[in-house]
């Protein structure tokens, strides 16, 4: 067993705008880590070749891809497909997410 220290919590994002990835957990078919963007600050991400799973555990935004557009929030629990094109827009509140990827994080680029 390991606890995973930090993964979900809100950490500043460096810079004013902008919103930042930490790793917590690396296994070969799976990474935990952490994805936070302040409130008004723009989410960047391309689209991932891993499944993805996204838990809010705080704050607020919208999450769009190209067939839906829903707002989430903490507990909100969201399944991306590997591939899949998606962005968290009007951030309100600082938006701290909880990422599982499936295999690890970048393993099959």
């Amino acid at each position: 067993m390991e606890i995973i220290e930090g993964a979900g919590v809100w950490t500043t994002p460096p810079g004013a705008d902008g919103a930042d990835w930490t790793e917590q957990l690396r296994r070969p078919d799976l990474s935990v880590g952490t994805y936070c963007i302040p409130a008004g600050g723009t989410d960047t991400q391309s689209p991932h070749t891993e499944d993805e799973i996204y838990v809010v555990t705080s704050g607020r935004a919208t999450l769009t891809t190209p067939a839906r557009t829903a707002e989430v929030g903490p507990g909100t629990v969201v399944f991306v497909p590997a591939g899949e094109d998606h962005r968290f827009t009007d951030v309100t509140e600082d938006l701290a997410l909880l990422v599982v990827f499936g295999p690890a994080y970048g393993s099959r680029a």
